[in-house]
């Protein structure tokens, strides 16, 4: 069972007899090792901050449908190697929902990488002119789930449009992937600056996948008015 932890729990199960006192012993240590490992997925992922699924509140986010809700909620599209793309007005919940779908992947045991686009795109032209790229892409291929926060805040270089498309269309049906963005699909070509490069990159991640529409106000805009009400009454 490859447990090396065992000698640190020995006093912290209370022993009956024999067969009782090494199985509870050995499921502490098989629990403690699972725990390390969430905890580890968690830290590799690269989220800004946890969060997760319990109190969030799904008002501004229009599903196709009730069944789509629950197959994204459940992570059922991550097996089913399908995409989430999330669109609309900044601070309506997009991050938070795919931040905690990624926490919630990671508590299964999936490998998870969260990326700003804007940091991959940056990183990705680092590594492809220092020669790291290989490397760097076969790590990103390992993964369940690629989560591409705020895709479209900042306009995108000829050379970073294409690595970006590279991974996107390395993942097309082989991995799943969260892109959060606040630009529609038929404003995608303002930040790639490419049409033939856009519309391939939208033809990939669009089939197979769902198409979150959020809306309303500012969830941070509404906290900054009540935070600014409570001082002044």
């Amino acid at each position: 069972m490859r447990l090396g932890n065992l000698a640190a729990l020995i006093d912290q199960v209370e022993y009956s007899d024999r067969k009782q006192y090494v199985t509870e012993l050995l499921e502490l240590a098989n629990k403690q090792r699972e725990a390390s490992r969430v905890k580890g997925l968690i830290k590799q992922a690269g989220f800004p901050s946890p969060r997760t699924l319990e109190n969030f509140d799904f008002s501004p986010v229009s599903f196709p449908s009730a069944k789509v809700k629950e197959q994204i909620t459940s992570l059922d599209f991550i097996g089913q190697k399908e995409n989430v793309l999330m669109l609309g007005a900044v601070g309506t919940g997009k991050t938070h929902l795919a931040t905690a779908l990624g926490v919630k992947g990671c508590l299964s045991g999936k490998k998870v990488a969260f990326y700003r686009t804007v940091n991959l795109t940056n990183e990705l032209v680092e590594r492809h002119e220092s020669g790291q790229l290989p490397r760097f892409l076969k790590n990103l291929a390992q993964k369940d789930l690629l989560i591409l926060d705020e895709m479209g805040y900042v306009p995108t270089s000829k050379k970073s449009s294409e690595l970006l498309f590279h991974i996107i269309s390395n993942a097309y049906e082989h991995q799943s992937i969260i892109i959060t963005s606040n630009l529609e699909l038929g404003r995608w070509n303002e930040m790639f600056g490419d049409d033939r490069l856009t519309h391939a990159l939208i033809d990939r991640l669009v089939h197979h996948s769902h198409i979150l529409a959020f809306s309303g106000e500012s969830f941070r805009f509404k906290e900054a008015l009540g935070r600014r009400s409570s001082k002044t009454q």
